[in-house]
């Protein structure tokens, strides 16, 4: 049986993954840096879910996290990169250091320590997959308000390039997971589409996303399907995205301003 791993797995993306994989019969450990709602999420994944209380920017607690998934499960398939936090949109100079390198530590260490841990304990298993998500920014595309949040997900795409060199010839893979634009609590929190990005963005948000009910089983099921290094899982490409624009267009979805961009 199948067991993955993924880290902030107690809300969002994180969890509609776990729910999906267990829908699958696969074997779930997610983690949180809050015990009671790492137990309340893997209770709602299922009974093949363990939730263990781990922060992602301490390599120590990381490891741990492995350890008890080996201990529980016997193994680890899948490690995915999933924890990471938004802020809302805001000139740079606008954003308190702190808040920065919160995002900083949990987007950008938080994976960098996964990807470590996971590529480390893999080879002295005989293989695995690590998956890295990643979001706005990965592919250079910048927006106002967004260059804290962008420039982590910048450096992820960075991070798989290297990694999926690093680790030809060896028995473990890497991946890249690219959800596209997905209704979550983060994006609620954190009003993703305020006014500061332009009203071009918030209309693109508005015909391009997605809910999590389709989004995360269409990865769960390429993320079990995938057998190459290197292997990108990208739901919203750039012919896609223009397709659905082109519809909204047609369909008389799409604002007047945008028509003739």
């Amino acid at each position: 049986m199948t067991v993955i791993v993924i880290t902030g797995g107690s809300r969002g993306i994180g969890l509609g993954l776990a729910r999906a994989f267990t829908a699958r019969g696969c074997r779930v450990v997610l983690c949180g840096r809050d015990e009671g709602t790492v137990r309340t999420a893997a209770e709602a994944a299922g009974p093949e879910a363990l939730g263990v209380r781990a922060d992602v920017t301490s390599r120590a607690d990381v490891g741990r996290l492995w350890e008890e998934a080996v201990e529980r499960f016997g193994r680890v398939d899948h490690w995915i990169n999933n924890a990471g936090v938004a802020l809302a949109p805001r000139l740079l100079h606008d954003v308190p250091e702190d808040e920065v390198r919160r995002l900083v530590d949990v987007n950008l260490m938080g994976a960098i320590n996964g990807c470590a841990v996971a590529v480390d304990r893999m080879l002295g298993q005989g293989g695995g997959f690590v998956w890295n998500m990643v979001g706005f920014g990965s592919n250079g595309r910048i927006s106002r308000g967004m260059a804290p949040y962008g420039s982590t997900k910048r450096a992820l795409a960075y991070l798989h390039e290297t990694l999926t060199l690093e680790a030809k010839g060896t028995p473990v893979r890497i991946g890249l997971l690219s959800p596209g634009l997905v209704v979550t609590e983060l994006v609620a929190d954190n009003d993703l589409r305020s006014d500061l990005r332009g009203r071009r963005q918030q209309v693109y948000y508005k015909v391009l996303s997605d809910p999590l009910d389709v989004v995360a089983p269409w990865l769960a099921a390429r993320i079990l399907a995938a057998t190459r290094n290197g292997t990108r899982a990208e739901r919203l490409t750039g012919p896609k995205a223009c397709g659905r624009l082109a519809s909204a267009l047609v369909r008389g979805r799409l604002h007047p301003a945008l028509r003739a961009s």
